[in-house]
């Protein structure tokens, strides 16, 4: 048959239950033995690895990339999926049940009668119904991963304070505690003081980019990406030109870090 790959047909690779099916066979008794052996806990590195993969090409804006990095994505939720069906503790339509039921109730401005004026009160109305669905004892700040990046968890926790109003009145007000947080930071005295107040620092400024409407983890991997390109055409231009990097004096590699900022951004 043309176009096929493996006894599957060109119209049924860009099926559902292809995947499903393929996903079955590779966890079968005849599939793949690294399939086979694979759990929820040794799968715990690759679904992260995937999911930076995912946010790299977005930060590169590859659309092509990004597709690819979905589908990579998309197959660690479906081998954790049937790895549970197997051992009986949830399906797939377990999943899809869920996350409908949740997207369903939590959008009655989408799929019931309430109206809503912008995004911001669909935000607030998203958190309201959250904490209607808890029992009433759970922290507001439960179920927020301890395994997220430390920038990303405070910025989590910062949306999630701010929904009930515990924020600063305007821009101004945070702007004013971090300085302070830094000035704190200039007179501390030892190790730990140092170690605590850049903390303070680092967890005032998410408040800032939450409020600036930055994401401070793709800002600061957008950051690091250009840092790494510019000075990357520093050694570049230092072998082109014979010069040796390690024995310049810092004015001079400033002017090559200034060239860089023009030609690579």
């Amino acid at each position: 048959m043309a176009n096929e790959v493996s006894g599957f047909s060109e119209a049924e690779l860009d099926k559902f239950e292809t995947f499903r099916t393929i996903v079955e066979r590779l966890r079968g008794k005849d599939g793949c033995p690294w399939d086979r052996r694979q759990t929820h806990e040794s799968l715990k590195k690759y679904l992260v690895e995937e999911s930076y993969e995912v946010l790299e090409a977005i930060d590169r804006n590859d659309m092509p990339a990004l597709s690819e990095e979905l589908g990579d994505l998309w197959l660690q939720i479906m081998l954790h999926s049937q790895i549970a069906r197997e051992s009986g503790e949830f399906s797939l339509e377990d999943v899809l049940r869920s996350i409908n039921t949740k997207m369903i109730t939590r959008h009655p401005h989408v799929f019931g009668g309430k109206e809503i004026a912008d995004a911001e009160e669909a935000s607030l109305s998203w958190q309201e119904i959250k904490e209607r669905e808890k029992d009433g004892s759970q922290s507001l700040l439960a179920g927020i991963p301890g395994s997220l990046p430390a920038l990303a968890y405070s910025q989590t926790v910062g949306r999630r304070v701010a929904a009930i109003g515990f924020d600063w009145e305007n821009a101004d007000g945070i702007i004013d505690k971090l300085v302070e947080e830094i000035e704190e930071l200039k007179s501390a005295a030892t190790p730990e003081e140092r170690n605590h107040e850049f903390g303070d620092v680092l967890l005032v400024l998410a408040s800032v980019a939450r409020r600036m409407e930055v994401d401070l983890e793709s800002a600061l991997r957008q950051a690091n990406a250009r840092f790494t390109r510019r000075f990357q055409y520093i050694e570049g231009i230092c072998r082109d030109r014979g010069l040796d990097l390690r024995g310049m004096k810092l004015a001079e590699m400033d002017a090559i870090w200034d060239e860089a900022k023009r030609k690579v951004g």
